[in-house]
């Protein structure tokens, strides 16, 4: 069995150089998300998603984008959950795509808003039937007794709703206005190359920071 301390890794596959990164860090964001996209890597989508509780304890949980642009990062979840009650709470967060493959990390600093519901509305009609169920049956991050709690509650759902329920009051989506941005490639050496993007009066500040 291999000790974790002897894990060793070579970062060889790229190279992002300070220079040729994009001027705004969406546009860099997208070069990178697409490559994830094109690569077809599992859940290129996935991020993980940090809060920060009233007592200023941290928290992460991993969620999945489902939009953005030059207003920032957008996914959906349950607005009762934890990260939902922290985020009424502390509105700043952070977010982390770790696209392992290709040897890259994309970091993302700033506050949280909930999108209109017009906007929610119209992405939880796209979503698959089960998933708008789960949606209503799911007291999310509440202790339950057992996942018969859960099928009966989705149950519950489905004939109060049939195969149209609406999007319920707890849940939509939310945003984060990017006020930092880090695009992290592996290099030799451990020799990483970090390229910032930090908001300065409304200009984006392009840095290179030691690994």
């Amino acid at each position: 069995m291999n000790k974790l301390s002897d894990l060793r890794k070579s970062y060889e596959q790229g190279e992002l150089d300070v220079d040729l990164a994009a001027s705004e860090p969406t546009l860099q964001f997208k070069q990178w998300l697409d490559e994830a996209l094109d690569s077809q890597l599992p859940e290129p989508n996935a991020m993980t998603l940090a809060t920060v509780s009233a007592e200023g304890r941290p928290s992460t949980r991993v969620v999945l984008i489902k939009g953005f642009d030059a207003r920032g990062i957008v996914w959906f979840t349950n607005y009762e959950s934890r990260k939902g009650r922290e985020l009424a709470t502390n509105p700043f967060a952070a977010l982390q795509f770790h696209w392992v493959e290709l040897e890259r990390v994309v970091r993302i600093e700033g506050q949280v808003t909930q999108v209109g519901a017009e906007e929610s509305d119209a992405y939880f009609q796209s979503r698959p039937l089960d998933s708008r169920l789960g949606a209503w049956a799911s007291p999310q991050s509440q202790v339950i007794s057992s996942r018969a709690t859960l099928v009966s509650n989705a149950a519950r759902a489905a004939v109060q709703h049939g195969l149209h329920p609406p999007r319920p009051p707890h849940w939509g989506g939310y945003r984060l206005l990017p006020e930092r941005w880090e695009f992290w490639q592996g290099r030799k050496s451990r020799l990483h190359d970090r390229i910032s993007y930090r908001l300065d009066a409304g200009t984006w500040i392009k840095e290179r920071l030691a690994p």
